[in-house]
């Protein structure tokens, strides 16, 4: 696995689900096409499973 991931929110949160919202902010992500850097481990990827479909993931 790597050290860190890049995390692009690709899709609006408008039409998501409220635990969805949550996981997206606490993974730090605000606007649509923002990125950001997060450490690779099991809390973060259990997040992305659950908002796969709204952000798209690059391992670094």
């Amino acid at each position: 696995m790597a050290n860190k991931l890049e995390i692009t929110l690709t899709k609006s949160v408008i039409g998501a689900k409220p635990a969805q919202r949550k996981i997206v902010e606490a993974l730090g992500l605000r606007k649509t096409n923002q990125t950001v850097e997060q450490a690779d481990n099991a809390a973060i990827r259990g997040m992305l499973n659950k908002v796969a479909h709204l952000v798209t993931v690059k391992e670094n």
